[in-house]
């Protein structure tokens, strides 16, 4: 982790591959693995790793943002919104489930639904609006 702190992926990574088969098995070693490969945008090996652990622990609404985004940046916008959509009733209440879904929608053509989805996520996180602005994933969504 502090590696990961300090952006130091490669040696990370280094160290994660050098753990026992045993460790290597953990949700936290898969946690920690997909963070390095996020921060390095090994995103097909991430998106993976990403899947995995929401087999590991298909309550952990964090897994599916993450292997959604990974999928949408390796272009598979559908297959994002397919796994956002199939985590935890828990997603519902997080912005940015709801910002991820208007950024999948968006892409795919789904306009309306996207301003939905953007709404939903700035009424829970005012914050996110400024970060929309920045946002190519939402050209063309009014907010």
């Amino acid at each position: 982790m502090g590696y990961l702190e300090l952006g130091m992926a490669d040696e990370a990574l280094s160290e994660l591959k050098a753990m026992s088969a045993v460790k290597k098995k953990t949700e936290r070693h898969c946690e920690l693995l997909l963070a390095t490969q996020m921060m390095l945008k090994e995103w097909d090996v991430a998106a993976k790793t990403a899947e995995r652990l929401c087999v590991i622990n298909g309550e952990e609404s964090s897994y599916f943002i993450h292997a959604a985004f990974c999928l949408h940046e390796i272009g598979d916008t559908e297959g994002a919104l397919k796994q956002l959509m199939s985590g935890p009733r828990e997603l519902m209440k997080e912005s940015l489930y709801h910002y991820n879904l208007a950024c999948y929608q968006a892409v795919l053509g789904q306009v309306k639904l996207a301003e939905l989805s953007l709404s939903r996520s700035f009424d829970l996180d005012g914050k996110l609006r400024s970060v929309a602005l920045e946002d190519d994933d939402l050209a063309g969504i009014k907010f």
